[in-house]
């Protein structure tokens, strides 16, 4: 017998708790975009401050620049797997303030980055990105967790989905403050050829400051936001508590949420079909045996579209080149007015690519499911990609191709309305509660590991000669063309591995895995896109 505050979950109305929750979760998304779109223009600013003496056009060298981008990275890989264990061992709600703390201590210590020189600054400005990424890595399982065990079994991937399109706005709102913030600076100047390193170095420490300011708005909510009954009932077998802390933010009649009379005191919750009432430890042979292969799609997936979304969001700063305006043959523009191009760039992009693509995932994920929009996306990426490197250097014979714009477009577009949102959803929706936060943790660490490969390795492949510091790689055409193919790999195991969990309850998903070690009638295995596309299905199962 299913418990009636799951079950309530699961039908309940949509209402204003849920778009509230889809804020306060979505504020680390909104940072993380935030602090990783920041990051071109303001080491434009940098070099000028910094590198003004290096003889090589105030340009940062590769491996500054790929280390600022890596140690985020690799922070963030940690944040997901500590941080992903806590919210499970000690709960969601505990370690949900605790995440959002980090991030905007660590916001606003990226601004005051110690010193002048530029050891000390750059060390430091490294240290506080780490600790940023460790922030924002915790920030990704509570935040996929949490939406997913408040929202109802209809609209389930549509409030995931929402939760994670704060990366566009993240995005979009960088962009805008960066240009902002140069404009005023530029102007206050009198618009100089050299603007003053003093002052530069002032723009970029406030630019990253006012990252911090969207989560700090949200923390208070963020530390009042209950326990999610899921949590509450399933693992800290306390059903009576859970009733109450549904109570608080949902709008159900007592008769629905209520159990029975021999179920009003702290216990563990009735038997049920799922395998949250098994007691086989994470990453015991049973554990692999019901999840093993789950766990397996979703890491995988999630490591090659990183690969390929980190190496495209990278390759901007090939386009800006291309792009960026000149006063004149023998004028430059300076430091603010360079910065601003960059960003104003970014914020075209995202306006008609970025946000667009995960829109349509929130209209349509509940619509035609996971797995579908996970193939096309991962199948469009690899066409656009394609289409923009065979031809690559063709694309330039004359004037910027307005054509390559929009293929470039059109691949950003189908990474978000396709993997980059649905790796991020599936994983909370698969496991158990108890296991939940953890795998999801474990799927995005792998998935920030190819991000790390994807940054640290395009800003060397794409390269053909030795130039502006950085050493000869394959080309801008051999890596695109590689990038493509990472995409079809990714469209053929989300095909054979990943399973749809479109229109059922989070317990319904868990009992399905008895299913995928089962052999049909025709004697092949029994893949999930095909065998568990639709409830009527499993309930005949």
């Amino acid at each position: 017998m299913a418990l009636k505050v799951l079950s309530a979950l699961d039908t309940a109305k949509t209402q204003y708790y849920h778009f509230k929750a889809i804020i306060i979760a979505g504020m680390g998304l909104f940072t993380d975009a935030y602090d990783l779109f920041c990051i071109p223009p303001i080491m434009k600013l940098i070099g000028r401050v910094y590198y003004s003496d290096s003889g090589n056009g105030y340009q940062v060298p590769a491996v500054v620049t790929s280390t600022m981008v890596g140690i985020a990275l690799l922070g963030t890989v940690i944040g997901q797997l500590v941080f992903g264990r806590l919210g499970d061992l000690i709960g969601r709600r505990r370690v949900y303030g605790a995440v959002l703390s980090l991030m905007i201590f660590s916001s606003v210590g990226c601004g005051f980055s110690i010193g002048t020189c530029r050891t000390c600054v750059l060390l430091s400005l490294g240290l506080f990105r780490f600790s940023l990424g460790i922030g924002i890595g915790g920030d990704y399982p509570l935040s996929a967790t949490i939406m997913s065990e408040f929202a109802n079994k209809r609209t389930r991937g549509a409030f995931i989905a929402a939760v994670f399109s704060m990366q566009g706005f993240g995005i979009l709102v960088s962009s805008t403050v960066t240009m902002v913030v140069c404009a005023i600076f530029n102007s206050a100047s009198g618009h100089p050829k050299k603007p003053k390193p003093e002052v530069v170095d002032l723009a970029w420490r406030l630019i990253l400051m006012i990252g911090a300011i969207p989560a700090g708005l949200t923390c208070y909510w963020r530390i009042m936001m209950p326990e999610t009954a899921r949590y509450t009932a399933l693992v800290e077998k306390n059903v009576v508590q859970a009733t109450k802390d549904m109570q608080k933010v949902l709008h159900v009649s007592m008769s629905q949420i209520a159990e029975d009379e021999e179920y009003t005191s702290p216990m563990p919750p009735p038997a049920t079909a799922t395998a949250s009432s098994s007691n086989y430890p994470l990453f015991s042979t049973e554990f692999f045996e019901r999840h093993g292969r789950d766990l397996f799609s979703c890491s995988i997936a999630w490591f090659l579209v990183d690969v390929v979304f980190y190496c495209t969001n990278l390759f901007q700063s090939q386009i800006y080149k291309r792009y960026l305006p000149h006063k004149g043959s023998d004028e430059k523009l300076n430091a603010y007015e360079e910065a601003f191009q960059f960003a104003k760039l970014q914020a075209i992009i995202a306006i008609c690519s970025t946000i667009p693509g995960y829109f349509a995932t929130v209209y349509f994920i509940d619509r035609i499911g996971r797995v579908k929009i996970q193939m096309m996306g991962f199948f469009f990426m690899a066409m656009g990609l394609f289409a923009i490197g065979i031809p690559y250097y063709s694309y330039w014979d004359d004037n910027p191709n307005a054509g390559f714009m929009v293929l470039y477009g059109v691949t950003l577009f189908f990474s978000n309305f396709g993997p980059n949102t649905t790796t991020f959803i599936v994983p909370a929706e698969l496991f158990p509660a108890r296991f939940r936060s953890t795998c999801h943790g474990i799927s995005g660490a792998a998935g920030k590991v190819g991000a790390i490969i994807g940054a640290v390795g395009f800003v060397w492949a794409s390269h053909n000669d030795k130039d502006d510091g950085h050493s000869k790689g394959i080309g801008m055409t051999a890596s695109l063309i590689l990038l493509g193919a990472v995409s079809l790999v990714g469209c053929v195991t989300t095909y054979v591995f990943t399973r749809e969990t479109m229109g059922r309850s989070l317990e319904d998903n868990e009992s399905i895995e008895d299913l995928t070690t089962t052999i049909s009638d025709d004697g092949w295995w029994c893949f999930a896109p095909k065998l568990c596309a639709n409830d009527e299905v499993a309930a005949d199962a």
